[in-house]
């Protein structure tokens, strides 16, 4: 009878299923947000051992909300006065095995870096927008939901983002 009382968020093998399909959107959310991988992951565990411990309490159906609640005001209350930089690793081990010439590679890698500037120097909230969109290839409704925002404000980022980008990069 205590069972009925209780969550399902509670049970295991519902949290690790509900764990398991949601970590990496949440972490990518958390990394595009602030701009650091090992931040965003463990602000994301500790999310997610906090749903844990509040399982009673949060029903199943409301714990991807609770979890980006608890994760972004985790991260806001760390970095509440810096400024958020982009980094990205520049892992290219293999690209020189192709038969561009030097010159091309050499301007793809130029461009490369000059579209990363572009990309850091987006505002928070067009930058989450448009890497959520491009990166982790999600639907506009998707990304309204994650950021509870209407779908119009997310196509008016995504818009502004591309517009700024360009501006920028001039192309």
């Amino acid at each position: 009878m205590l069972k009925l009382n209780q969550s399902n968020t509670c049970d295991e093998i519902i949290f690790s299923s509900f764990f398991k399909s949601h970590i990496k959107a949440l972490r990518n959310f958390l990394f595009y947000k602030y701009g650091n991988k090992d931040q965003a992951e463990d602000v994301a565990q500790e999310a997610f051992l906090k749903l844990w411990q509040n399982c009673a309490a949060v029903p199943i159906e409301k714990a991807k909300s609770y979890i980006y609640t608890i994760a972004n005001n985790s991260t806001l209350n760390e970095i509440a006065h810096q400024k958020v930089v982009l980094k990205y690793e520049k892992n290219f081990n293999g690209l020189d095995s192709t038969n561009e010439s030097p010159e091309f590679l050499l301007e793809e890698k130029q461009f490369q870096a000059k579209l990363l500037k572009a990309i850091e120097n987006l505002n928070e909230k067009q930058r989450v927008a448009f890497l959520m969109h491009r990166i982790d290839k999600k639907k506009y409704s998707e990304i309204a939901e994650v950021l509870e925002i209407s779908v119009k404000a997310v196509e008016k980022r995504i818009h502004l983002a591309l517009l700024n980008l360009r501006k920028e990069i001039d192309i």
